[in-house]
């Protein structure tokens, strides 16, 4: 099966699994993932990832660990919200004076720049604009 936006495909497999409360969410690995995982590790929206071998040797397996707080019956998903912004039918770019504020600088932006995929607020420290990938809360 072909996916047409495989980062909505990722973004979708992570909105899923913190809804059904799941430890563990796998996908297909790229760069591009791999990446935004990184991200969501170093703000803390995530405990882990990996990138581990699937059934066939070419192809890698993304595995990302979810965070939650709390008792095991009170615990909350630390990512309360994920949403894609630019999608292949419709891509959105930002200026460096445009990058949006997720929540008031609660939450982040994901952007992908010339100098890499980095938040909005390193983006913005940089002078950088970019296609804004996705907002994350």
């Amino acid at each position: 099966m072909s996916v047409s936006d495989p980062i909505a495909d990722m973004l979708t497999r992570i909105r899923n699994s913190v809804m059904v409360g799941n430890n563990v969410t796998g996908m297909p690995s790229s760069k591009m993932k791999v990446a935004i995982a990184k991200i969501l590790k170093e703000e803390g929206y995530i405990s882990n990832y990996e990138v581990v071998n699937g059934a066939h040797p070419e192809h890698k397996i993304l595995r990302i660990r979810l965070k939650y707080v709390g008792e095991r019956r009170h615990r909350q998903a630390v990512l309360s919200g994920i949403e894609r912004v630019s999608k292949p039918g419709r891509r959105v770019y930002s200026g460096k004076r445009e990058i949006p504020w997720v929540l008031s600088g609660l939450g982040i932006a994901i952007i992908s720049t010339p100098k890499g995929v980095m938040t909005g607020q390193r983006a913005r420290k940089l002078g950088l604009g970019g296609e804004v990938i996705c907002k994350v809360w």
